[in-house]
């Protein structure tokens, strides 16, 4: 709560699996008048170590559905964390969901094989389903310094990125400042974030 008062003009991006505790968490910060910007919902199981998938449609529509609506009824953008599959991008926006975030984890393991230029095209692809459905689209799931700024520079509009471990990982070599700024200087050489500072 006091990093989101003390850093009032930064966007607050919270994720978590809604059909948990997440929309409870997420009440209670809108309740306190906290600047909650955007929620991420992850279908994630209780006690997962981490995201493996993302959401299915037709499947997960009905559960997600008024949960998006909630979300919504307290201002807040809503993103899915989805599989790089075109066809669920245009469910994903009939759900009601204003972004999808893009499950990296097959690009990033294909990063230096073969596979990359399949994994890259198959993202891009995605990438601009969401696109043309009308969805803003974010990325994320071992992303590092390696990767992102191909990542960035061939999938088309990609407004925001989540890194979380390797950044970390970095900064505790290199020291936090520093390694943002990395990060930063990856995401502008690829050129299509809007915000970089």
């Amino acid at each position: 709560a006091t990093l989101l008062q003390d850093w009032p003009e930064r966007e607050f991006n919270i994720e978590g699996n809604p059909l948990h505790n997440l929309m409870d968490v997420v009440g209670q910060l809108v309740a306190a008048k906290l600047p909650v910007h955007q929620v991420t919902f992850v279908p994630d199981a209780e006690g997962q170590f981490t995201s493996d998938h993302g959401w299915q449609f037709p499947a997960d529509a009905p559960r997600l559905k008024p949960l998006i609506d909630q979300a919504h009824a307290w201002g807040l953008r809503v993103s899915l964390f989805m599989d790089a599959e075109p066809a669920a991008m245009a469910a994903a926006k009939a759900v009601g969901a204003d972004r999808v975030e893009l499950y990296t984890e097959p690009y990033a393991a294909a990063w230096g094989t073969p596979d990359q230029a399949e994994q890259l095209a198959r993202f891009a692809a995605a990438a601009q389903a969401a696109l043309d459905a009308g969805l803003q689209v974010n990325a994320g799931h071992d992303l590092n310094l390696d990767n992102l700024t191909a990542f960035v520079a061939q999938v088309p509009g990609i407004s925001e990125v989540s890194i979380g471990h390797a950044l970390i990982s970095d900064a505790l070599e290199q020291g936090y400042a520093a390694t943002v700024k990395d990060y930063l200087r990856c995401i502008e050489l690829g050129g299509h974030l809007p915000y970089v500072g």
